[in-house]
């Protein structure tokens, strides 16, 4: 998983909300003993004393914009959470609607969710803010060991009807994160739609619930593409496998699912979600020096500032 790019407080790491948390309560109660502790921490007592002859403005910009780099970073466009598509779940026989993470933008609309697969329901576990909740293992059935949980998306080109775009008149990015850990990622990047054939169930905005087409050969399958605007799927992280991305659904993760919708001018509507497995995967040491760093500065300016009073 990596930082996710959502322009908001929850969808920022755990640790991250937690320090900034136990940093606004400690300096507003007792600002000498978060002081006191943090320059014992960093192994530093010079610090102390050379607070006094530093800038506190600077301090207080450092810290500042130390903050807003872990927790903000540019989103291409607000998600929605907890959605429909359009114009429904075409794939297969029985799958519900609902519980997407979707990006309606450019007259694009596009969808991720998770959801169990093992045992087969309409269980998508959603925290409501891009993220989905499965626990370990193994499911039964298939040639290859699968997690308990598939992740599914869709694409509409045209979900307004007003676009006039086919699925062939775009390009796609689908990223699949295979590094169990919070804060690092090891994507298997590939276009999902173009290039090679998938067996994706294909629609337009009238197509009802599991009611798609599946090419039935290679040389279909690109003319299925230029006369419609939807196309989806459910697929398992397993089917991905190769020789520097594996899956292990056995152990705690947290892995990031993207995917972007181009056309010739760039980006036009974008998606991702978090499929946090077990007790989700832990936050690798840089990130968390990050974290107490970021403390560490802000503890130097309320230093600072009191020196400055005194």
């Amino acid at each position: 998983m990596r930082l996710r790019a959502a322009g908001a407080l929850s969808a920022s790491p755990p640790a991250t909300v937690v320090a900034l948390a136990i940093l606004a309560r400690v300096l507003r109660q007792n600002e000498q003993s978060v002081i006191s502790f943090l320059l014992d921490f960093f192994s530093n007592r010079r610090i102390e004393s050379e607070a006094t002859s530093m800038n506190c403005r600077t301090i207080a910009h450092l810290a500042i914009l130390g903050c807003t780099a872990l927790l903000v970073t540019p989103a291409f466009a607000a998600l929605e959470y907890d959605q429909n598509v359009t114009p429904d779940v075409i794939f297969g026989s029985g799958n519900a609607n609902g519980s997407f993470t979707t990006d309606r933008s450019n007259g694009v609309e596009l969808g991720l969710r998770a959801k169990q697969r093992f045992p087969a329901a309409n269980i998508f576990n959603s925290n409501g803010d891009g993220t989905y909740s499965f626990a370990t293992g193994v499911g039964v059935g298939g040639t290859a060991p699968r997690p308990l949980w598939n992740f599914e998306f869709t694409v509409n080109t045209d979900f307004g009807g007003t676009a006039g775009r086919s699925l062939l008149d775009l390009t796609y990015e689908l990223r699949i994160d295979f590094d169990a850990s919070q804060g690092t990622s090891n994507f298997q990047t590939f276009d999902p739609i173009i290039g090679s054939y998938f067996d994706h169930a294909i629609g337009d905005n009238g197509t009802g619930n599991g009611a798609g087409t599946v090419a039935g050969s290679v040389a279909e399958y690109p003319t299925l593409l230029a006369s419609n605007n939807v196309a989806q799927n459910s697929w398992t992280m397993t089917f991905f496998d190769d020789a520097t991305h594996i899956f292990d659904p056995d152990i705690d993760g947290t892995y990031t699912i993207e995917l972007d919708a181009i056309g010739s001018a760039g980006v036009l509507s974008s998606v991702s979600i978090d499929v946090i497995v077990g007790q989700g995967g832990a936050i690798p040491e840089p990130t968390a020096f990050i974290v107490w760093s970021l403390l560490g500065i802000a503890a130097v300016g309320v230093k600072c500032r009191r020196n400055r009073k005194a």
